[in-house]
């Protein structure tokens, strides 16, 4: 079976990283996917060669590559509520979207990984995790038993889910930051480095410290606390 072409969305450090996973897939033996090149609205990068890859357009041009795959590697503390408008501009099907796991992560046969998300070094996903599509979840990460991980999610390094934690749709969850069990992080809310969150986040919430308290809204708008 032939490989198929993938495109790899932004050229940021995440996108840098999925780039890596793939290679390392590839040096494993799993040729599944080709890196073929990155999209990025920049218009000083188009054109340009990004560790090897050719960037070739702003993110409409996933329009005129009928036989690529994609995956989005954008997502910030700046934007990370808004990912799905990445994925929307791509203006491509669903099952066009690749499932990327690092050779090095361990998932669980028990648990379960949406289309276009990417599981990176290290990461371990548990027994009847359930891990929605277009997530990121970034080196060391542990994912514990029957955690939910909704869509567009940004885990980034070292994090750690307790069992039965509950991460809604859109949310950040910074460096080392711990989540005890049966805790849910609503929509749209951020928790910040190192922070240990003991207690329910609510949604466009921002939470820091040890234990994680409520700073202020992801966004200028009303949040309940």
């Amino acid at each position: 079976m032939s490989s198929r072409k993938l495109v790899i969305v932004g050229t940021g450090g995440t996108s840098v990283d999925i780039y890596d996973a793939v290679l390392a897939q590839r040096a494993a033996g799993n040729t599944t996917f080709e890196p073929f090149c990155f999209l990025d609205d920049t218009p000083s990068r188009i054109g340009q060669v990004h560790y090897g890859l050719p960037v070739k357009g702003p993110l409409e041009s996933a329009r005129d590559m009928a036989d690529c795959m994609f995956i989005n590697g954008i997502g910030s503390p700046n934007n990370f509520w808004r990912r799905d408008d990445f994925v929307r501009r791509l203006g491509i099907a669903e099952d066009r979207f690749a499932t990327i796991v690092h050779p090095t992560a361990s998932v669980s046969s028990l648990a379960s990984v949406g289309s276009g998300t990417a599981i990176l070094q290290h990461v371990t996903v548990s027994a009847n995790a359930r891990i929605g599509s277009h997530v990121v979840i970034l080196p060391n990460t542990v994912i514990s038993h029957d955690c939910t991980v909704g869509d567009y999610t940004c885990i980034t390094g070292g994090v750690c889910l307790s069992g039965n934690v509950d991460v809604e749709a859109f949310c950040y969850l910074g460096s080392n930051c711990t989540v005890i069990g049966g805790r849910r992080l609503h929509t749209k809310s951020l928790v910040g480095m190192g922070a240990v969150v003991l207690e329910d986040v609510p949604s466009n919430a921002i939470v820091v410290g040890n234990p994680a308290r409520f700073l202020r809204a992801v966004v200028p708008t009303e949040v309940s606390r």
